[in-house]
């Protein structure tokens, strides 16, 4: 009698690297800038100056960190998405032969493109609230 093994997917797929966590702390990272700068200013414009000195002040007073140190915030930031928009571009990327394998990596690789791309937009964001909305006032 000849036994025979069958494979499912998760036997397929062991030698498979997990996906990398790139894009939420990618995400992460350039939050800091939108908590430290482009909130309070919005709030602010809104006319909730009190609700921001509450949350800087009696709520969340870890985040006056971020606020006092912009410079710093925004230069850490910009070079997480540096090496984040590096390993995303960089060249000589390739996916697997596989096609299947092939289509899972493509499509790891577009969500973490569009969240690279949202987090240099909320940079952004920051950067202008931060920097250039106060030469304006």
């Amino acid at each position: 009698m000849i036994a025979v093994r069958k494979f499912d997917d998760s036997e397929k797929y062991s030698n498979v690297a997990p996906p990398r966590k790139w894009g939420w702390l990618i995400l992460f990272s350039s939050s800091a800038t939108l908590l430290c700068c482009a909130l309070p200013i919005f709030l602010v414009s809104l006319g909730f100056g009190s609700v921001v000195a509450s949350i800087y002040g009696e709520y969340f007073p870890w985040l006056k960190w971020f606020g006092l140190n912009e410079g710093l915030t925004f230069g850490i930031t910009a070079f997480i998405l540096a090496c984040a928009g590096w390993f995303l571009y960089r060249p000589g990327r390739t996916c697997p032969a596989d096609a299947e394998m092939a289509e899972i990596c493509n499509r790891a690789h577009r969500w973490n493109k569009r969240f690279f791309w949202v987090a240099v937009i909320v940079w952004l964001i920051g950067a202008f609230a931060a920097f250039v909305m106060p030469l304006f006032v």
